[in-house]
Order: C-alpha cells, then sequence, then structure tokens
C-alpha cells in the first residue's frame, strides 16, 4: 500500500508512553484527514494534541511536497513505537530503591491520496 507519493511525518522521542497513545491512534487510523482532525480536536488528552502536530506536519508534506489536493488526503498509515526509556530512581524505606522509567514514544504517519471515481 505504500506509494512514492505518500506524505510521511514522525515525532521522535516524545515524553508520553506508547500505551496512552494506542487508543488515539486506534481514533483516527483509515480516516480522512478532515474526520481525523476534527476527532482529535475534541479530544482533549495529550496524545491528541501530540498527534495532531503529526497529522499537520505530515498534511503540510503532503500539499507542499506531493502536491496533493487537501479534499483527497487520508491517513493511510499510522502507529506507535516505543522510544528510549529513561531510568531513574527513589530511595525508599528499609534500604530499597525503587526504580522510576520515564517511557517515550515515536509517531509515525503516513498521508496518501484517495482515488476518486
Amino acid at each position: 500500500m505504500k506509494n512514492k507519493a505518500d506524505a510521511k511525518a514522525k515525532l521522535m522521542r516524545i515524553r508520553i508512553s506508547p500505551k496512552k497513545l494506542g487508543p488515539v491512534v486506534d481514533l483516527v487510523k483509515g480516516k480522512t484527514l478532515n474526520e481525523a482532525k476534527v476527532a482529535l480536536r475534541f479530544d482533549s488528552t495529550k496524545g491528541a494534541k501530540i498527534l495532531l502536530k503529526v497529522l499537520k506536519s505530515a498534511e503540510a508534506n503532503a500539499i507542499n511536497n506531493h502536491k496533493i489536493s487537501r479534499d483527497n488526503i487520508y491517513i493511510s498509515e499510522v502507529w506507535v513505537g516505543p522510544g528510549p526509556t529513561y531510568k531513574s530512581g527513589q530511595f525508599a524505606g528499609k534500604g530499597h530503591f525503587r526504580r522510576i522509567l520515564k517511557r517515550t514514544s515515536n509517531i509515525y504517519v503516513n498521508l496518501a491520496e484517495r482515488n476518486s471515481k
């Protein structure tokens, strides 16, 4: 399903866990650009704001670099992967040390042109 004309955007090492971004990604998968932007604007989560930022970047790439009409754009692929995990810790009672894992995500968005019939 990948074309050379697919417009891509990615955001790496964003400070939110992939588990929290998963439901937001499922919300927009396969939708047209306008439907996805409306859905993300009305979602109040941190992940929706981040994904909207990446989606706008991919839209700009599609319009400026690939000359795709704004009306025919849809989300062909969107996925989230884990980024590096920052590890720290906190001292606890009885000589213990609690690990704190600060997870990050990598977001990838591909937009394509829908063939109008």
